[in-house]
């Protein structure tokens, strides 16, 4: 079977289960994530030894990319916790809202429904195989996952728990397809079946996205990188300062939402850019800096404007020393990718200036950017983060997979 072949045989598998899912009422939905998650906990070393193999296969890539590619024992409770989590979340299937009624006497409302069928693409993060099954699943969508080649152990391990627990709740196994295929040709029939596909979300690096985001036929939720910034203000608490910013760098790197760029008040460089460079040294963060940071920090590296830009999913911190709250803003406004961006501060007037005038898709006070995340928004885990306007906005929870249609409740009324 050719591999255009086989994804019309998925395609057209999902446009069927999405009917079903369509019906399907919240208690099966549910059982079904229970069960998923019951199986991942009876499998954690099933899933363990198929990692492992992805690993070896995986030796000499840098380790930020191992980071995403590693499942451990932690890791797959938390896939865990976030299947359960969604269970508890209240399902948006036909919610009704905005009713009201017409001159004319008809009841004129929305409801929300299903997108259909959601294909998503991804790289590395085998967890992304269970978050994104849950969600589609809750939000009734049929979903078509296609994980990277690195992962193709790991992905297909937890496929298996998947289809279990779909069976387990009377659901047909092609609700949820793990591409089996490691062959990129794949990639290139999944963005162009419009037929069978309502929409396309990738999750991996820029290239990836860039490439999704030209060739699809279908449209696309997306991000391009996670440029994120902290602002440290001149009336920041300095201990809060100092321990916001080193969270947001090295609770962990390689994610999109990872401090890629430092901004700290001239006022108080002095004061906090020495305690945080100790810290950050020994954690074995590489500082790149402006020259009036060179000035306090006389041992790092210098920063270009090429390191404004970069999304480096490693430990390595671009810093610069700005003379307020509006140089701050100035510089994100011209390098955020519209991920995240925070300020520290107990100023609360430039708090709200900075949640008003900073157009990035989560605007955080006093809080590390790690936050910005479907789980730890209480969204059940996410399919992703956009940056886009259109569909969604953030973490893509279980709202973001579903729309509205208009409906129209009358009791034999006619147009005059």
């Amino acid at each position: 079977m050719s591999v255009q072949e086989y994804m019309l045989r998925i395609g057209k598998q999902a446009r069927a289960a999405a009917k079903v899912l369509a019906r399907a009422d919240t208690g099966i939905k549910n059982k079904a994530l229970e069960s998923i998650a019951q199986q991942l906990e009876q499998q954690q070393q099933q899933l363990l030894i198929a990692n492992a193999k992805d690993l070896e296969k995986a030796k000499g890539l840098d380790s930020a990319l191992l980071d995403r590619l590693s499942l451990n024992e932690s890791r797959i409770a938390s896939m865990v916790e976030g299947l359960r989590q969604m269970v508890q979340l209240p399902d948006p299937i036909g919610t009704i809202t905005d009713l009201s009624y017409r001159p004319s006497g008809i009841q004129v409302g929305k409801m929300r429904v299903a997108l259909g069928v959601v294909g998503i693409i991804y790289e590395s993060r085998p967890n992304v195989t269970a978050d994104a099954a849950g969600l589609c699943l809750k939000s009734g969508n049929a979903t078509i996952l296609r994980g990277g080649s690195e992962a193709i152990h790991s992905n297909q391990a937890i496929a298996e728990c998947i289809y279990a627990g779909l069976e387990a709740a009377g659901l047909p196994r092609t609700a949820v397809q793990v591409i089996e295929t490691t062959d990129r040709a794949a990639v290139g029939e999944l963005i162009a079946m419009p037929a069978y596909v309502d929409v396309i979300i990738p999750r991996g690096g820029k290239g990836l996205i860039e490439r999704i985001s030209a060739d699809a036929r279908v449209p696309v939720i997306k991000h391009l990188d996670g440029v994120c910034h902290v602002y440290i203000d001149d009336q920041a608490d300095i201990d809060k300062a100092i321990n916001v910013a080193y969270n947001s760098k090295t609770q962990r790197y390689g994610t999109c939402n990872t401090m890629e760029t430092l901004l700290v008040a001239k006022s108080v460089a002095d004061e906090v850019l020495p305690k945080l460079a100790e810290k950050y040294q020994a954690a074995g963060v590489e500082l790149r800096g402006c020259a009036a940071t060179q000035e306090v920090l006389t041992n790092i590296k210098a920063a270009t404007d090429e390191d404004w830009q970069t999304e480096y999913l490693a430990p390595i911190l671009s810093i610069r020393t700005v003379t307020d709250i509006d140089e701050a803003m100035e510089h994100i406004h011209q390098y955020s990718s519209q991920h995240t961006d925070s300020i520290i501060t107990e100023n609360w007037s430039k708090s709200r200036r900075f949640l008003t005038e900073i157009d990035s898709s989560s605007v955080m006070v006093n809080a590390s950017t790690r936050f910005a995340d479907g789980f730890e928004y209480g969204l059940g885990a996410e399919i992703g983060i956009s940056t886009d306007k259109f569909h969604a906005r953030g973490p893509v929870g279980l709202e973001g997979l579903t729309s509205q249609k208009y409906i129209v409740l009358g009791d034999g009324h006619i147009r005059q």
